[in-house]
């Protein structure tokens, strides 16, 4: 299991789970142009809506005057205080005295009313009042205090929610990155252990053709070095390296190796990543040589059709004499070749990609499609 990245996220941005842990989201960092224009914006608003319905502006202004500082002073100790300290932890404390501290400031809210906005009682009322504290006074007042506690919360949290989605986004990127490229580590070891293996053959033969496949080799490798890292690749220095591997594979094996590579289609200003392809050619190779008319038959096709990769792959299974088992391009041991490749396709392409598996008492083919990238 590949360990998740280690990323460095500021505080603003850290949602915790304990009592103290959870740090005010974006809309409680931002700059505090952003929550001045909020207010501006709201107490205008409100200017011209109860001016309007009063058709007394003075009135709307004085009004405002007295209750903007009483909504923004229980705004602030909910988002600053009680979201913090209790919403996740205690929601019943959180109820308790966020309804308690509606209340009393609601009632702070009609007494600094009365005494320096108008001594009407509720003049929104379209009955006259003569109690201070009509319980329906009170009410309309609580109503209108929790209606802007109710606005601001769901306007943090909203943005708490972006903010916590584009982390996981973030840290999922991370993580598949950092999983691809410990799979891609995994893929350049493997390939060397399978070609030196082959090379280490040929020395013990004293071949002739082991200069060549030095040669060979010091052209794979560098491919692998240089271009096994990068996200995306030229299709052609793909289909290259292949044919070197194949030219490789053929100094080892001489006359009784019979491979067709069929390539079809414009490869030009086309990507793929890098090394997606060769590990299925690596265990054909390894788990599907067999003799078959004195030949060891191979079919390897690859075609480009509209914007999409077509790749197949056909070879003999494999019988080892005695143990009457039965191999082929995925047989349990194969190795971890073909699973990180797999893995990397569902990495790179979120499961966009098409991989057959066909197999008959005589040969597996394997099939795989994938999108195109461009320049």
């Amino acid at each position: 299991m590949v360990k998740p990245a280690n990323i460095s996220l500021s505080p603003e941005a850290t949602i915790g789970t304990g009592a103290g842990k959870w740090q005010p989201g974006t809309l409680l960092k931002k700059p505090l142009f952003y929550h001045i224009t909020f207010w501006a914006l709201y107490f205008l608003l409100n200017i011209m809506r109860w001016g309007s319905y009063f058709d007394d502006y003075v009135y709307s202004l004085k009004s405002n005057l007295v209750e903007f500082p009483i909504h923004i002073l229980l705004v602030y100790f909910n988002l600053y205080f009680l979201l913090p300290r209790f919403l996740r932890t205690n929601l019943s404390m959180y109820i308790l005295i966020l309804f308690t501290a509606v209340l009393a400031l609601s009632l702070l809210r009609i007494v600094l009313t009365y005494e320096f906005v108008t001594t009407d009682i509720w003049r929104e009322s379209t009955v006259k009042q003569e109690s201070l504290f009509n319980l329906n006074y009170v009410l309309a007042v609580f109503i209108g205090e929790i209606y802007v506690v109710g606005l601001t919360t769901a306007i943090k949290l909203g943005f708490d929610w972006v903010e916590t989605q584009k982390i996981n986004r973030e840290l999922e990127r991370q993580n598949h990155e950092t999983e691809l490229s410990f799979l891609r580590s995994q893929v350049q070891p493997h390939f060397f252990f399978n070609t030196l293996n082959n090379l280490y053959s040929l020395t013990l033969d004293k071949s002739d053709r082991a200069p060549d496949t030095v040669l060979k080799l010091s052209e794979l490798m560098s491919h692998v070095i240089y271009n096994g890292n990068k996200s995306r690749i030229e299709l052609l220095e793909e289909v290259k390296h292949i044919q070197n591997y194949i030219d490789l594979e053929t100094l080892r094996y001489g006359d009784k190796l019979d491979v067709a590579f069929e390539v079809e289609g414009v490869l030009e200003d086309k990507y793929v990543p890098p090394l997606i392809l060769i590990p299925f050619i690596e265990n054909s190779f390894k788990h599907g040589i067999q003799l078959r008319n004195g030949c060891i038959p191979l079919r390897i096709r690859l075609a480009v059709k509209e914007e999409h990769l077509f790749f197949t792959i056909w070879n003999l299974r494999n019988r080892e004499p005695g143990a009457g088992s039965k191999t082929g391009i995925f047989h349990k041991g194969s190795g971890i070749g073909i699973q990180n490749t797999r893995r990397r396709l569902e990495l790179i392409y979120d499961h966009n990609f098409d991989l057959e598996i066909q197999e008959s008492a005589e040969s597996f083919t394997v099939s795989l499609k994938v999108k195109l990238d461009e320049v």
